[in-house]
Formats: C-alpha cells, sequence, structure tokens
C-alpha cells in the first residue's frame, strides 16, 4: 500500500506551494468576473463511441467515453513494439545500428500483396534497428514490426509475451496482444483507450529522444519500385502537418472498431494526448482528431505549479545504502482547468512506498495529486532525484536509527 503525505508536511515542499499560489492569481489575465465565480466545465460532444483526452502534464482526463471497452486497436499495437524495442535500447541490450536480416518466411508472410502495410523490406535484406523503427512507425510497416520481433527473440511468439510482460509492468491492464503488428488474430489482441493513453504517455515520458526521432517523420524513402526508382512514403498519422504541435503516434483501422487514431500534440509547453475509434471514415477520423485536440487546447489552460526539477520532500527507502531519497518533478508539473478558472487547489504527495532499493535516478517513486476546485484529482508522477543503491547491515541500521529518529 502507499502512503499519501500532504505537502505541508515538508517544509520545502510548503514553501513551494504557498509561493505557487501567491505567483498565480486565481483568476485568469483578463478575465473580469468576480472572484470567486463559478467556472463550467467545458462541453465536448462527439458521435464516437470511444474518445479519451487527456493532458499529460497534469494528468487530468479532459473528455472519457468508452475508455474501458477492450477492442481490437489494429496499428495501433505497433506503439507497444516500439516501446519495447525503445526500452531495450535505453536498458543497452540492443543498439539503433544493430542489423537484422529479413529471412525468407518472413518476407512471405509479410510482404506489401499478403500482409498489409509495408516499408518494402527484400529477402536476405539487411536492415538496422533504426532504420525498422521508422518503417515501423511512418509507414506502419507490418514487415518492420516482424523483423524485429524475429530479430530480437527468435520468433514473433517469443516478442509477444515479452510485450504483454512489459504492457503489464507499465499497467495497461486491460490488454493483451497476440502479434507485434495488430494484424487480425483472431481477437487476441485487445485493448482500451485508457490503457493506449497510458502507453502514449510512458513512451514519450520514458524515451523522449525517441520519441522525437521516430514519430514525428513526415515521410520515409526505404526500397526501390520494380523500374529502380526509390520508394517514398508519406507518414500515415491523419493531424502531422495539418494540425499545430501533432507530433506523434499511430492509426488503426479494423472492421470491429473502426478507424482509429491515439495521437499527441503539444502546444505553449502543453502535452495532449488522445485516443478515439469507432469511426467510420478516415475523413471521419482525422475531422474528430482535429476537433478534439482543438477543444483541449482552447477550452482549458495548464497552470504551472511546479518546475521541472523542483525538489518535492523525500520517499523512505528499504534495504538501501540510504534511508531515503529526494523526489523531484521530472517535468513542469500543471494544473489544467477551464479557460478563466478562478478557484484555488490543494496538492499532496503520495509515495509508493515500500521502495526497496536497488533503483536508478528518474524511477516513478511517488505522485503529486493536484485537486483543483470543483474538478477531479490530477496525477503527476514524481522521480528519484538521485540513484539508490542496495546497503550493507551498517546502512540497514542507520536507515533503522533514521526510522525511529528522522535524523
Amino acid at each position: 500500500m502507499g502512503k499519501t503525505k500532504i505537502l505541508t508536511r515538508y517544509s520545502a515542499a510548503v514553501l513551494t506551494v504557498l509561493a505557487l499560489t501567491l505567483a498565480f492569481p486565481a483568476a485568469s489575465a483578463g478575465d473580469v468576473r468576480p472572484k470567486g465565480s463559478p467556472v463550467s466545465r467545458p462541453l465536448y460532444v462527439t458521435q464516437a463511441p470511444i474518445v479519451m483526452l487527456k493532458d499529460l502534464d497534469s494528468g487530468a482526463i479532459l473528455f472519457s467515453r468508452g475508455a474501458d471497452k477492450r477492442f481490437a486497436p489494429a496499428s495501433m499495437a505497433k506503439v507497444m513494439t516500439a516501446y519495447v524495442v525503445l526500452d531495450l535500447i535505453k536498458k543497452g541490450e540492443l543498439t539503433r545500428d544493430k542489423q537484422f536480416t529479413v529471412s525468407e518466411a518472413t518476407w512471405k508472410k509479410w510482404n506489401g500483396s499478403t500482409g498489409g502495410s509495408t516499408m518494402f523490406l527484400r529477402p536476405n535484406e539487411r536492415v538496422s534497428v533504426d532504420e525498422l523503427l521508422k518503417g515501423l512507425i511512418t509507414v506502419s510497416g507490418n514487415d518492420a514490426a516482424a523483423v524485429l520481433a524475429v530479430g530480437i527473440d527468435g520468433s514473433e511468439d517469443a516478442f509477444v509475451k515479452r510485450m504483454n510482460a512489459v504492457a503489464s509492468k507499465i499497467g495497461m491492464s486491460s490488454s493483451r496482444f497476440g502479434t507485434p503488428n495488430g494484424w487480425p488474430d483472431g481477437g487476441v489482441t485487445k485493448v482500451s483507450a485508457a490503457d493506449l493513453i497510458t502507453l502514449a504517455d510512458r513512451l514519450i515520458r520514458d524515451h523522449p529522444a525517441g520519441y522525437t526521432r521516430y514519430f514525428s517523420m513526415p515521410k520515409l524513402q526505404h526500397g526501390k519500385s520494380p523500374d529502380g526508382k526509390p520508394i517514398i512514403q508519406p507518414n500515415r498519422n491523419p493531424i502531422l502537418g495539418r494540425f499545430e504541435g501533432a507530433d506523434g503516434l499511430k492509426t488503426g483501422h479494423t472492421a470491429e472498431a473502426g478507424y482509429c487514431f491515439l495521437g499527441s500534440a503539444k502546444r505553449k509547453g502543453r502535452r495532449l494526448i488522445m485516443v478515439v475509434a469507432g469511426l467510420s471514415s478516415e475523413k471521419a477520423r482525422r475531422d474528430e482528431a482535429q476537433r478534439l485536440m482543438t477543444w483541449g487546447f482552447d477550452e482549458w489552460e495548464g497552470r504551472e505549479l511546479i518546475p521541472a526539477g523542483a525538489s518535492l520532500g523525500r520517499v523512505d527507502v528499504r534495504k538501501g545504502a540510504v534511508p531515503a531519497v529526494a523526489t523531484e518533478a521530472g517535468m513542469a508539473v500543471r494544473m489544467t482547468v477551464p479557460k478563466g478558472y478562478s478557484g484555488s487547489y490543494r496538492a499532496v504527495m503520495r509515495t509508493r512506498t515500500p521502495l526497496a532499493a536497488p533503483f536508478a535516478r528518474g524511477t516513478p517513486v511517488a505522485d503529486l495529486i493536484v485537486t483543483p476546485d470543483g474538478l477531479p484529482p490530477q496525477t503527476t508522477p514524481l522521480i528519484a532525484a538521485a540513484n539508490v543503491d542496495t546497503g550493507g547491515w551498517w546502512a540497514r541500521a542507520r536507515t533503522g536509527f533514521y526510522r525511529l529518529t528522522g535524523l
């Protein structure tokens, strides 16, 4: 069980909250309404059966419909494959320049004439992980997903087991994957909008450089046509280049779920993540995505409460070289409220104890929960400000003394 700690228990955090309360007046600039007047939650009307919109920096869910309904994600499953690959790169277990060979069997299964979207890999071609990730995301290459899976784990089935283990670890409790590319598999692969939002959130937070590198490429050039000309394919993202700030993630389409999209955009420091599913056409999907994002940016505002890197109290450590570790905001913490909001807020820190060593700096160790008056709580992860190694008997004895005295 975690512990909930009111920030006022920590002197440094008290000063932070008080300073922020004073630094940000209750009413927005130009708001002439009487102080304390209520602000209505903005209205959004949609015919889409599955919709979810989240503000990444505050954790606020701005709109949700059918978010827990499980459906086949089609090619949006490739975001899970990308997360797994980027995680292996981050851990040093895989490199971007590692090359895999396209086997004859993989090519036969996933070439463009039988296997849907393709980056036009050729049998026996050697391709780098870097190029395969580009093909996976930019043009939704089913062949790229298969080559990555087989190259990393020896088979698609083995890689799928890894996908499911990682999905469970990051909190995708309603999702199960049966393929690395989302190809129809008899109903095995199912996700929820809430889980897709979790996946996009973690990918952007955990792998910001990878997200920037692979998810906003406008086009991919790979392979040659029969007449020898380079094959150039545009990015499948329906709002990339059409909506200001759009920079990822992935589309999908199945007969069951209709036209779907997991997307993200960033404007003036605010990042929104959205899912729409069940649309009847590509145009309906694109229009709904643009309209939802526009509503999220125009009708809501983010007010920075805590700058990136700010310290926010300490979390107890079990079996560590130190008895406690400082927490910090990995990115600026914002409170998301309707335009013109004039209320106040309450902030608490909920720790993820018992926290056992060892763990690295940047590991999520607590949550900052901000509750604006009249709105649901908004949760932002806090990270460890330092590496913590496992401690010996002396460190554990010192920890015991710390627990008793606080010194």
